[in-house]
């Protein structure tokens, strides 16, 4: 396989990761926002007057784009923020964006990859194009957001069903779970950084540890292992820890894993070089299987966080490295 064809799948799963992980948040923190009026986070974005830009800076942050959003705009609300993050077509990281480079990518791909897998990318990028922000507003964010993560089931249920277990699906599933990892620990991390003014075991604190278990659709799976013991330990745990929920760090990492090591490759320097990164992969999840419960408890200001959002972000920098052309692997 062209080390091209292989970056293309890789980001091809990335993309829809990414759109689908995009509507998740947007919904949970634009819906948690509605029973919270007062503005919790406050910061410089103009000169020394600090501004308190609340509610929607949550959505900005639990994306990552804080820096990029004041860059354009001076003030946080409801219409500025859902344009940037869904539609804004200058916004690399916009959901327009991502499924417009997903199926920017599949086109180059068309011969090698199920017709089925093609219409139905392109049907969601047609659907979307379309939109317009006064839509959202007026047709409810709730459902414009669950119409997104419909459009993503159906381009995973296609290469699910229809994809021949190869080294192309293999690339596709690599950069669907290496995105699925950053994410879960990029939920984690904004929820505690829009959190971090509460006590953690305030009744005002709910609202945002519901947030992370919403964000990753976990809420009710988590019910079935803790009840009503709802605490900002055992949420972190779920997420991170346990083996089988599927957007859960550990599932997403030995999935990662078990994909990496099905991709066969003919030249014997890649295959070094592959061996070298499912090495990396393993020592993330050597690092992760010594986590406990109390690990958590201790992790207040999130270093350990932190710390496997940092080593995922490598592995995605030695995949790209051993894989793809150099220069080209970013996104």
């Amino acid at each position: 396989m062209l080390n091209r064809n292989a970056e293309a799948l890789f980001w091809i799963g990335r993309y829809m990761e990414r759109a689908e992980n995009h509507a998740r948040l947007i919904d949970v923190h634009y819906h948690l926002q509605v029973d919270d009026d007062t503005p919790s986070l406050k910061g410089k974005l103009e000169g020394d007057e600090m501004v308190s830009y609340s509610k929607w800076a949550r959505i900005v942050d639990a994306l990552g784009s804080r820096e990029a959003y004041e860059q354009q705009y001076s003030s946080y609300n409801e219409r500025d923020v859902l344009f940037y993050t869904t539609l804004d077509r200058d916004n690399p990281n916009s959901l327009v964006s991502c499924v417009s480079h997903a199926r920017g990518n599949l086109r180059t791909l068309r011969e090698k990859v199920p017709s089925e897998m093609w219409d139905a990318t392109n049907a969601f990028y047609l659907w979307l194009r379309e939109k317009q922000p006064d839509d959202l507003l007026r047709e409810s964010p709730h459902l414009f957001f669950g119409r997104i993560k419909e459009w993503t089931a159906l381009f995973q249920g296609v290469s699910q069903s229809v994809m021949p277990r190869e080294n192309e699906w293999h690339f596709i599933e690599c950069g669907r779970y290496l995105e699925r990892s950053e994410n879960t620990l990029r939920i984690i991390k904004a929820v505690g950084n829009a959190a971090s003014g509460e006590d953690w075991d305030n009744a005002r604190a709910y609202p945002y540890l519901q947030a992370v278990l919403r964000s990753v659709s976990g809420y009710q799976a988590f019910r079935r292992y803790y009840a009503d013991g709802i605490s900002v330990e055992s949420i972190v745990e779920f997420v991170v820890l346990n083996g089988v929920f599927p957007r859960s760090l550990h599932f997403a990492l030995h999935t990662l894993d078990e994909h990496m090591r099905h991709i066969e490759l003919q030249d014997k320097q890649l295959r070094t070089a592959h061996e070298k990164v499912i090495r990396q992969v393993s020592k993330v999840k050597a690092d992760l299987a010594c986590l406990e419960r109390e690990d958590m408890v201790i992790d207040r200001n999130g270093t350990i966080v932190a710390h496997l959002l940092d080593a995922c972000q490598q592995l995605g920098m030695a995949f790209a490295k051993t894989f793809f052309r150099m220069g080209e692997a970013s996104a």
